[in-house]
């Protein structure tokens, strides 16, 4: 926790009042991931999506140097429309709130500022990791590291599929972070349900997701977990047809130049165009399966949580 001053939108403050479930999410979805209105469309179907499984969303951004934890719906819109929005990870978020700026989470920020907040569960669409070519380039998230050492369970649909997928796998198993494929033995890879990926480790119900979470606190280890759960089907582009799209868009990425944070949001421009839209409308299902699957984690935490404060207070 931190002594730093949080502004919580009304709705999350209480929520956290009567300790009911709450679930992160990031706003780079929002900034750098889709156009208007369809941003902002997607931004309130993901919260509402929180709401209707039974938990409470917290969209987290800068906001003129202030950190928001939850954004009440005129924050979204202008959100929504602004230009030049900050793309915020570990290394600029201080930056960015000490010189008044205004900025949207990735990953690794939203982990921070949930951690702060004392919100264990975030779901967001796709993690970041190794960018191919990374032997060359040196170009790894800093998603990975934040995933060993703050302890949030991020719910995705896996790793970009834009990425080094089998070297994101290792540099995460050799940082300890459970890798956790949600009801199959096999990963997702964000647009695609099934991969010749084997899961490091499997969990079938967000109740098993919520004891390990617990018990990894409970046993004194750094960090939090990752939980990579299948697109649903009927919106997945299978990976035999996105591989090529995604060799294409990489191979006119390296012929621009084009390196660091532009990578991902060129390479996710390009699929877009070039599946003619599928793949905007593969991350809006996804993200959505996502926040379901977060809120009954979350669900879980918080009664875990309630009944663990029961027994060490019995009436």
């Amino acid at each position: 926790m931190t002594t730093l001053p949080l502004q919580f939108s009304p709705e999350v403050a209480a929520a956290r009042a009567e300790a009911r479930p709450i679930v992160a999410l990031e706003s780079t979805i929002i900034t750098h991931g889709m156009p208007f209105p369809q941003n902002l469309e997607t931004a309130r179907q993901v919260e509402e999506t929180v709401r209707d499984a039974g938990a409470t969303p917290a969209t987290i951004a800068v906001l003129e140097g202030q950190l928001h934890i939850g954004l009440d719906d005129g924050q979204l819109d202008a959100l929504a429309r602004a230009q030049n929005v900050a793309k915020l990870s570990r290394a600029d978020l201080a930056v960015c709130m000490a010189t008044g700026g205004t900025g949207a989470t990735t990953v690794a920020a939203t982990m921070i500022a949930a951690h702060a907040a004392g919100i264990a569960t975030f779901a967001t669409g796709g993690i970041g990791g190794v960018h191919r070519g990374a032997e060359l380039s040196f170009d790894i998230s800093a998603d990975l590291q934040e995933l060993a050492q703050t302890p949030v369970t991020v719910v995705c649909a896996g790793a970009k599929a834009i990425l080094d997928l089998p070297k994101t796998l290792e540099v995460l198993e050799t940082l300890g972070v459970p890798v956790i494929a949600y009801g199959q033995d096999n990963l997702p890879t964000f647009w695609s349900a099934t991969s010749d990926l084997p899961a490091p480790l499997r969990l079938d119900d967000a109740q098993a997701i919520a004891r390990a979470h617990v018990t990894r606190a409970a046993l004194g280890l750094p960090g939090g977990q990752l939980v990579a759960n299948p697109i649903p089907a009927a919106a997945e582009i299978p990976a035999a047809e996105i591989s090529p799209i995604i060799e294409q868009a990489t191979r006119e990425a390296s012929a621009q130049g084009i390196t660091g944070k532009a990578v991902t949001p060129f390479l996710l421009d390009r699929v877009y165009t070039l599946t003619q839209g599928r793949s905007l409308d593969a991350n809006i299902a996804l993200v959505l399966n996502n926040a379901r699957l977060a809120a009954k984690i979350a669900i879980c935490l918080a009664n875990t949580r309630q009944s663990h404060a029961s027994r060490r207070n019995p009436l």
